[in-house]
């Protein structure tokens, strides 16, 4: 596996940094505009919002612009994958166990009232008092982290669990851009087996991991769903994703994108049909603004479709395309800039920072080896 600066030169590697913003704060947006309406019909949002429906942040727990667990996972997604990087020094290397310690810390923030500051092995992320706030995380998420046993394919965590939780936080596999999409797709299965053992949800998860993927490599959308569909084509349970997958590239050419057309797709509810829907939108958007409202003006889970949506989006036209004016309010605007840039940083960058010979304390401080 090469590095994105084995393969990249300097203004690739700024490139790389605004799609990997673009991605982590799209998603955050989608999220955010779709927390405010996410329990209400099509019927129920124009009859509050007019006959375009929502077109800005509406209050949800108590603020404009506030985002739900799903944010919050992607976030320790992150944290998780900079650390199985740092941690790849002392010949560790099993970034699946990475990424549950930094689902595990997540959990914490669930439980406790905020930052145990005697943890030296939290790293900064853990410590940041915004994120110890629960934001309606789904049932099995909460459950398949209820302990410390690492699910796996062999013996993944709530087999029945099919919902959207584990794509919503499987946008930052996608971005490991140095890596074969193959590898990419395994990676984001096995991190959502730890929760999720549906073979649809964890099947969904890799699937939408490879599509970001090749966005971050700045393919087109049609070409990455198509790679993304012969990936699946070999694993066992791969039809229903499939089929979702399909339908949502059939519907471009049914004509002008509408609720009723996104309510074809499926049950956003699901985890196959909350791709479908992302997908379909950013395939039928015009720009951001007009593909995220396309995501969240529906019935069902709006800020699943929202976060979705804006993962693709934002990965696809990076940071400089997102609405300012949304970026503004968005909560923990700080800490997903920080964070975007510490892991383009990590991914290009890392044989600078920590390795044999010399490390950077600092970094080390922030991504601990322990």
């Amino acid at each position: 596996m090469t590095t994105a600066a084995a393969i990249w030169g300097r203004a690739e590697q700024q490139d790389f940094r605004a799609r990997v913003r673009g991605c982590l704060l799209g998603g955050a947006i989608g999220d955010a505009l779709g927390a405010g309406v996410a329990a209400q019909t099509v019927d129920e949002i124009r009859a509050t919002h007019g006959v375009d429906g929502v077109s800005d942040f509406m209050p949800a727990y108590g603020r404009r612009g506030a985002v739900t667990a799903a944010t919050q996972l992607t976030l320790f997604t992150v944290d998780g994958l900079i650390r199985a990087q740092v941690r790849k020094d002392t010949g560790a290397w099993h970034p699946p166990t990475d990424v549950h310690r930094a689902y595990l810390r997540w959990a914490s923030t669930q439980r406790d009232w905020g930052p145990d500051e005697r943890r030296k092995d939290n790293g900064w992320l853990a410590r940041e008092e915004w994120l110890y706030t629960r934001r309606d995380p789904q049932s099995s998420t909460l459950s398949g982290l209820a302990d410390e046993t690492l699910g796996t394919l062999d013996k993944p965590k709530n087999p029945t669990a099919r919902d959207a939780g584990a794509v919503l936080r499987s946008a930052p596999f996608g971005l490991l851009v140095g890596w074969e999409p193959q590898l990419v797709c395994q990676l984001a299965v096995e991190c959502a087996t730890q929760t999720h053992g549906h073979p649809t949800a964890y099947l969904s998860a890799g699937a939408f991991a490879v599509i970001v993927h090749g966005l971050a490599r700045g393919e087109t959308v049609d070409a990455c769903v198509q790679r993304a569909l012969a990936l699946l084509a070999s694993r066992p349970g791969h039809q229903p994703v499939t089929d979702a997958l399909k339908q949502a590239l059939g519907a471009v050419r049914q004509g002008i994108p509408s609720p009723a057309r996104i309510a074809a797709l499926g049950n956003p509810e699901h985890a196959e049909d909350a791709i479908a829907v992302a997908v379909y939108c950013t395939l039928v958007s015009e720009d951001v603004r007009h593909g995220l409202s396309l995501a969240v003006n529906h019935d069902g889970p709006s800020h699943t479709t929202g976060a979705l949506a804006g993962a693709l989006l934002g990965v696809m036209h990076g940071e400089t395309a997102l609405p300012p004016g949304w970026l503004v309010e968005l909560e923990g605007r700080a800490t997903l800039l920080e964070l975007s840039d510490d892991f383009a940083m990590e991914m290009t960058q890392g044989p600078a920072l920590h390795g044999p010979s010399a490390s950077s304390q600092g970094w080390l401080l922030r991504y601990p080896r322990a």
